[in-house]
């Protein structure tokens, strides 16, 4: 379990579902890992239990004064950083903000979409912009933005969560390629996951018998017959992170069950 030694990470988004995930992982590869989020208590518990390869700081991705902060301490700790995993997003729905919409093309509410695209958009191009400064040093870094089968297809009651992870996507390209024409030793990659079974879903999915009903509505619009998993999405980015993949830049790579081979691509709500 030696793929990610000597390599330090930085994941957003890590103190629950996939970002946890994929902590989980690194760290289990040898990677140093700090884990970020605006949940301070999950964030600090899960640290703790993955022990000294792991460390926990707060970040508002939407909020540059905090990429600049966390940008300076680890430099000043590490030096450099090898692997960014842009993962923190949200729906847009159930917010505790009060800007949980509408969000379809004809009733959406302004404030309600400038949120999803501060988090899930703004928040990805802060990463890469504090990244690439942070990986310079790195002999060979990969930045790995999770976005969403969502980005690749609309979802009318949820434009605004679509539209940003399709920003997601084609700016993974942009990175990609100016990165490569600056000579930088850092790769640029996304992730579109599809049915993952995470707690952004639970309440879409409601409790009891209402959720294993839920469940399997869900899965049976998958090619596969099953939801995925955190961990289906860790393996796509440890292949992406680790120097296995160092001649693959620009893609985005599906974690999806199959949904996006087929007529049943388009979601009727999220990812």
């Amino acid at each position: 379990m030696t793929r990610l030694v000597n390599k330090t990470v930085l994941i957003t988004g890590a103190a629950q579902g996939i970002g946890a995930a994929i902590a989980k992982l690194f760290i289990a590869e040898g990677a140093r890992v700090v884990l970020t989020d605006i949940n301070r208590t999950l964030g600090q518990q899960l640290a703790e239990q993955l022990g000294e390869m792991a460390e926990f700081r707060y970040l508002d991705v939407s909020d540059e004064s905090n990429w600049q902060s966390i940008s300076t301490g680890i430099e000043e700790k590490y030096g450099v950083l090898d692997v960014l995993v842009n993962n923190a997003g949200i729906t847009g729905f159930f917010t505790d903000k009060g800007l949980d919409g509408p969000h379809d093309p004809e009733h959406l509410n302004l404030d309600s979409w400038r949120y999803v695209q501060q988090v899930n958009l703004d928040g990805v191009a802060l990463g890469c912009k504090y990244g690439i400064g942070l990986m310079k040093k790195s002999s060979g870094a990969s930045i790995v933005n999770i976005s969403s089968r969502s980005g690749l297809v609309g979802i009318p009651g949820a434009s605004s969560y679509a539209a940003s992870k399709a920003g997601v996507r084609n700016h993974s390209k942009s990175v990609a390629l100016y990165c490569a024409e600056q000579g930088y030793a850092i790769r640029c990659n996304s992730i579109h996951p599809g049915a993952i079974l995470t707690p952004m879903w639970d309440a879409m999915l409601g409790q009891g018998e209402q959720r294993e009903a839920a469940i399997a509505a869900v899965a049976n619009d998958v090619p596969l017959k099953v939801m995925g998993e955190p961990d289906d999405v860790a393996y796509a980015a440890l292949y992406l992170a680790s120097n296995e993949s160092k001649y693959v830049t620009g893609i985005e790579l599906n974690i999806d069950g199959g949904i996006l081979a087929g007529s049943s691509a388009a979601p009727k709500t999220d990812d």
